[in-house]
């Protein structure tokens, strides 16, 4: 089997409106499972979205409207097993565990990505309005397909949250739920359910959309409520 190009894996994640968000090699010590013919992978690339640029293609899938639980979870699945399958990898989720991949450490060995005080990782160019969807363990990396995502490296200079004047993230949320360092979910919930949080249920989040970085990638109102409901409805406060 050969092993597809970053430009293969680009094409078949646009049918979705997916994109590939950077990738990384794996060592030992990651200690990832297995591909399905033993071998250990040489990549892993992590496949996600930007703003709401995936909602009309999930939005408009079964997955959405079978009133079966976790949708997108259940979306992603299918697509990243789909992808795992055709190119001889293995897909790995957020979801997967316990003991659960740590995402968000391999975001920062793909793209520019840094803490933040809303407990996500933010963006330079994306804010706080992007996601990771799954990730592909695959057997073979293309020569050069790494290095075009070395021209983000500059951006790593700046610290976006300790450069924020006044960060508005943390004066907006009307139950001060966010203190930079830690996020109290059962008295966001709390407010969630009340008059006063529609707001938040209806538009998002307020405190995330306070912030000012990648303001034009923010999510579009019916996105963004089904996330909410999702945050509402979960057990761990990471929603769907």
């Amino acid at each position: 089997m050969t092993a597809p190009t970053r430009k293969h894996l680009e094409t078949a994640l646009a049918q979705y409106c997916l994109r590939l968000r950077g990738g990384w090699i794996p060592s030992p010590a990651d200690t990832l499972p297995p591909l399905p013919d033993g071998q250990s992978a040489s990549v892993v690339w992590m496949v996600g979205m930007a703003g709401s640029e995936c909602w009309p293609a999930f939005s408009a899938s079964e997955f959405f409207s079978d009133g079966l639980p976790h949708p997108l979870d259940r979306w992603s699945a299918h697509i990243g097993n789909a992808l795992a399958q055709r190119f001889g990898g293995l897909a790995l989720y957020p979801s997967d565990g316990p003991p659960y991949f740590p995402f968000q450490q391999w975001a920062d060995r793909s793209e520019p990505t840094q803490s933040s005080p809303m407990m996500v990782r933010i963006h330079p160019e994306y804010g706080l309005w992007h996601a990771y969807r799954f990730a592909l363990a695959l057997p073979t990396l293309q020569a050069g397909d790494l290095e075009r995502q070395t021209v983000a490296a500059p951006l790593l200079n700046a610290e976006l949250c300790l450069q924020c004047d006044g960060q508005p993230c943390l004066q907006a949320c009307p139950v001060n739920a966010y203190t930079g360092q830690s996020f109290a979910v059962d008295l966001c919930r709390s407010h969630l359910r009340t008059p006063q949080g529609q707001e938040c249920m209806q538009n998002g989040c307020l405190a995330r959309r306070a912030c000012p970085a990648g303001r034009d990638c923010a999510y579009q109102p019916e996105h963004a409520a089904f996330h909410m409901e999702a945050f509402l409805r979960s057990t761990t406060g990471d929603g769907d």
